[in-house]
């Protein structure tokens, strides 16, 4: 179907007289009969299977890009998706005729025509608009040159460093190349350089905004030769308020509820362990959800993967704060419990005017009992006092290396013995923001200025 309705424009067009010579039409200052013996003379001839310049040098195409919108810009398939106006122009000397006008010609005339077979080696998917009909242009130009435009909409592929992400640049490209033209045959360039391109300018994005953009020229190397290759750079960078107050804002404000336990009293057990371990488990949803729109890669440790992996860890410390405040309070009064036991005890045992003495502030040491009375308990310490070469053989008898080990058991149990229990809290209200303080004023320096 295709091939015969080229047939039949191609009669359209080389029929001199009959029903199909558009009697009526403009096309610019030509009229039906002026402009008919011009477009048979032009594809007289005319083989659009030999490109221009055959056998004389390469033929040189110029570009231009208008960025009509950037639809998506996906981090999990790291890709993005734009619709553009691409226009190439090239000199086409079978194609000059006399005057100093243009010539549109009809879309659905470009298979008459030798076009270049350029493409995008990055596109993913892509599709020219065909409503209402093609979206493409051919204006011929008295001296030859042909204005080939097109609107087309593709999904590029992207390669993004997310280490710093959300507080990332990206930096995409848009590369332009010829399929089966070498550079002995096809030279591409910029028709006016970094103003080749429009539209990146006014362009706005919903996570993005466009930073800087340039152009360049040079040439792909493949198996089969050498190719042109134009390519498009432009930064996007990443807007971060919308991050903050999604992300940044809740998980600070979870750290900060964390700390109220430090003012609760530790008896209450149910308080204190339903504040802990409800904001670890809405810390985990929170970085749960913050995952979701980015890819699994393991190879990508992301700036608010390591925000939100230090927020949680405050919030566990907080938590692992009261059990172990929990522990030593319990650990503390079981020991006044015990001494008040053994306090009974000796009261019981010695109603006859002895008075046990137990120093219960420091419980690592051994309960010590004394007596006002005056009997056999005062007779070993003057019979010690008496006899003190017997009382300097025995401690010679039991040893230095023992004594030194009981002294070194008792100073390492004494660093693990918490005198006042409540001091925990008293020290946590004031170690834990400190240390979120520092460690969130290290972290902006880094991913912000580093």
């Amino acid at each position: 179907m295709t091939f015969q309705l080229n047939e039949l424009l191609l009669i359209c067009l080389t029929v001199t007289q009959g029903g199909c010579m558009f009697p009526n039409n403009h096309w610019g200052e030509w009229n039906g009969s002026q402009l008919q013996p011009t477009i048979q003379r032009l594809m007289k001839g005319y083989n659009r299977y030999l490109r221009p310049n055959f056998n004389e040098g390469p033929v040189e195409i110029g570009m231009s890009l208008d960025i009509a919108s950037i639809d998506a810009i996906s981090e999990i398939n790291m890709d993005y998706t734009a619709t553009i106006f691409l226009r190439q122009r090239w000199r086409d000397s079978r194609l000059v005729f006399p005057g100093n006008e243009s010539v549109s010609v009809d879309g659905r005339l470009v298979s008459l025509l030798w076009i270049p077979d350029t493409f995008i080696p990055d596109s993913k998917r892509s599709f020219l608009h065909d409503v209402t009909v093609e979206n493409r242009l051919i204006r011929i130009f008295s001296n030859g040159t042909v204005l080939y435009a097109l609107r087309i909409t593709a999904t590029i592929a992207c390669n993004m460093d997310l280490t710093k992400y959300p507080m990332d640049k990206q930096v995409c490209t848009l590369q332009l190349e010829s399929w089966g033209y070498n550079i002995q045959d096809v030279v591409f360039y910029w028709t006016r350089g970094n103003d080749s391109v429009k539209g990146l300018d006014t362009l706005r994005l919903a996570q993005y905004s466009v930073e800087s953009y340039y152009t360049s020229v040079t040439e792909a190397v493949y198996e089969t030769g050498h190719y042109p290759k134009l390519v498009l750079h432009f930064s996007l960078r990443r807007n971060v308020l919308f991050f903050i107050l999604e992300t940044y804002v809740p998980s600070i404000l979870l750290v900060v509820l964390s700390w109220v336990s430090f003012w609760i009293s530790q008896s209450s057990v149910p308080a204190r362990t339903c504040i802990g371990v409800t904001t670890v488990l809405t810390m985990t949803t929170l970085m749960m959800g913050a995952r979701t729109s980015l890819p699994n890669a393991n190879c990508f440790i992301k700036a608010i993967d390591v925000y939100l992996g230090i927020c949680f860890t405050f919030i566990f410390g907080a938590l692992l704060e009261y059990a172990c405040a929990h522990f030593y309070t319990m650990q503390h009064q079981t020991i006044e419990d015990l001494h008040r036991e053994l306090l009974r005890e000796f009261a019981e045992s010695n109603g006859n005017g002895l008075v046990p003495i137990v120093n219960s502030s420091q419980p690592n040491r051994s309960v010590e009992v004394g007596t006002t009375a005056e009997g056999p308990a005062e007779e070993p310490a003057k019979s010690d006092t008496k006899n003190p070469a017997a009382s300097t053989e025995k401690a010679q008898s039991q040893g230095c290396g023992l004594s030194s080990v009981k002294d070194a058991s008792r100073r390492a149990a004494a660093v693990f013995i918490v005198e006042n229990p409540h001091n925990i809290d008293r020290h946590a209200r004031t170690a834990f923001p400190t240390a979120f303080l520092f460690v969130n004023i290290l972290y902006w320096l880094y991913y912000l200025f580093l």
